[in-house]
């Protein structure tokens, strides 16, 4: 017995040390053909660099890339840890479709990985593309908007969504290349890139070095744009621009909080339209307010590059008459409110921004800017709020946010009915853990209010009023609201209905770190105390790992169907966009 451990454990460590650190890009990735990408081999020793052997379908590497990398003989960590040798060649690009298959040697490190370049149509199918993104819409948002928004009778929905009409579908994967979980910055990357990527990373694969601007890029969709067509470019998020979705389509960093470095990519690209929250990162920082910590004025620079700037729904409304071609509307230091604060409550920070447009008004005005491009444009629209709002488990806001995102993929849907070359595509980037699975009796006798939830036929239906037919509801505050509860979440105060004083916050730090139930809920009549399921250092409920819903429709929309992963999204966008075909 004792011989039979000890060669296995042999054996496993002979394994172990025949593997090298990793090749980027990884295994099994797709690279669009003539798309720059950095090369990259890590190994796990000290190598001298004629003693590294790296092949491409047999053949020298450099004879296939057409140049030899970097050599870096010792490549280091945190405190100058020397981690092992590597080789770097930035702005690879392939030109010929086909399977690649790297594989590298050293010592006794082996590692392969082959990647499937693709090409695509030499006409393009679609002129313009709108990608709507619900920022962790899951199944569960869209029943209950529905339910919300248009009510129901006879256990049939009174009114449909508009993205229920969307007539094609597919079931997308989130996964990370690290992990099952994933964040907002790895998801809207796979989509904008077409590489599955890290938690926390935008445009690059994460290496293991400690720096979050130098790890192996890949093309982003709007740097493919300005290279292969003439086409403009748009980015409207309820978020801060710098926030991990509307980054995606810009950004190169390992670490999304990168957010001042995010806008100096932002304009390097220059997005034609560029709408949302986030001014702080783009004031000089000794302008009150400024998160930067350099003397880069990006609104002026912006303003010099010919951009009209708007910092109120005024203003916003306003620029549909000029013709700079170019908007920067940043309407917030930090990320817009939400729909019930700013249309009904006036709660967050409304009282300091309290002419925020809404995204059907900054929808509206990057369609009407971007259409006047003869050459077609590319335009990303987030509703970010569905996730910033379902972190929290304050419900009654995500679902309003759910419902404004339908609401602007009306506007979508309108503007591809009058111009058929528009493929809309809408879908989230994650999901969260809730359900919902009744209705609240507010009404019911007796204080316990989770005796007041009905379940099974006890449900019944809620009592939301939409008078005025605008596809809101009058109010959450109603008798008979939904019953909406997350899987997963950090200790807190359940207090079975919405939150009217402001955004919730659940949970906050006690004095070592951990985070605990907020108790400025405690004395909510009824309110529960409800022990986490989540480690201690979660405020907030987390991701879920659940499959979304992709819906889309217009040319190209029919190669979207049954499974596929978000990188495989890209290649759809690619080719509908005939992104391979001789340059103009």
């Amino acid at each position: 017995m004792r011989i039979l451990i000890a060669a296995l454990a042999a054996s496993t460590a002979f394994t172990s040390a025949a593997i090298a650190a990793e090749i980027y890009p990884i295994d099994r990735a797709t690279i669009l053909a003539k798309s720059p990408f950095d090369f990259k081999v890590e190994l796990d020793a000290v190598y001298g660099e004629g003693d590294i052997q790296v092949t491409v379908n047999g053949k020298p590497y450099a004879e296939v890339f057409g140049k030899p990398a970097e050599y870096v003989a010792e490549e280091k960590g945190k405190e100058d840890k020397v981690l092992g040798s590597a080789l770097i060649l930035r702005d690879l690009a392939l030109a010929t479709p086909g399977d690649y298959t790297v594989e590298v040697k050293a010592g006794n490190e082996t590692k392969s990985a082959t990647w499937q370049v693709y090409g695509t149509s030499e006409v393009a199918k679609a002129k313009n593309v709108i990608f709507l993104i619900g920022d962790g819409l899951s199944v569960a948002h869209r029943t209950s908007a529905r339910i919300m928004s248009k009510g129901m009778t006879g256990g049939k929905a009174n009114g449909r969504l508009a993205m229920d009409d969307l007539d094609h579908m597919a079931f997308i994967g989130t996964s990370s290349t690290h992990s099952i979980a994933t964040d907002s910055a790895n998801t809207a990357s796979a989509y904008m890139t077409g590489h599955k990527s890290r938690v926390n990373a935008l445009g690059v694969y994460a290496d293991r070095t400690p720096a979050t601007l130098d790890d192996p890029k890949v093309e982003t969709i709007a740097e493919a744009l300005r290279r292969t067509t003439k086409k403009s470019i748009g980015v409207v998020t309820t978020a801060e621009v710098e926030d991990a979705t509307p980054a995606a389509v810009v950004s190169h960093t390992r670490k999304r909080s990168d957010k001042a470095e995010i806008v100096g990519m932002l304009y390097n690209v220059q997005p034609d339209v560029l709408l949302g929250g986030g001014s702080a990162y783009f004031l000089k920082s000794d302008v009150p307010g400024s998160k930067r910590k350099d003397d880069k004025d990006y609104i002026k620079m912006f303003g010099d590059a010919g951009y009209t700037i708007a910092t109120t729904g005024t203003e916003l409304a306003a620029s549909a008459g000029t013709n700079t071609g170019k908007i920067l509307g940043l309407f917030h230091t930090g990320n817009m409110d939400t729909w019930l604060d700013r249309n009904e409550l006036k709660k967050g920070t409304v009282e300091k921004f309290p002419d925020q447009p809404g995204l059907v008004d900054m929808t509206q005005a990057a369609l009407g800017q971007l259409s006047k491009n003869p050459e077609g444009f590319f335009l990303m629209v987030e509703a970010a709020s569905v996730d910033k709002m379902s972190h929290p488990m304050d419900w009654d806001r995500a679902v309003l946010e759910t419902v404004e995102l339908d609401h602007a993929v009306a506007v979508a849907r309108d503007f591809a009915a009058k111009n058929p070359d528009t493929l809309v595509v809408v879908t989230g980037d994650h999901t969260h853990g809730v359900s919902l699975i009744g209705t609240i009796d507010t009404q019911k006798e007796g204080t316990d209010m989770r005796e007041k939830v009905g379940v099974y036929d006890d449900a019944g239906f809620p009592d939301y009023v939409d008078a005025n037919g605008d596809g809101y509801p009058e109010s959450v505050d109603v008798k008979r609201p939904l019953a909406l509860f997350s899987s997963n979440f950090p200790d807190y105060y359940e207090t079975w209905g919405p939150k009217l004083d402001g955004p919730f916050v659940p949970a906050i730090q006690d004095g070592e770190g951990k985070y605990v139930a907020n108790e400025a809920y405690k004395d909510v009549p009824g309110a529960v105390l409800r022990v986490g399921n989540l480690p201690r250092e979660n405020d907030t409920a987390v991701h879920a790992v659940d499959d979304i819903v992709l819906q889309a429709t217009g040319p190209g929309a029919e190669a979207f169907k049954g499974y596929m992963e978000q990188s495989d999204v890209y290649k759809v966008l690619a080719d509908v966009f005939a992104l391979d075909a001789p340059q103009k």
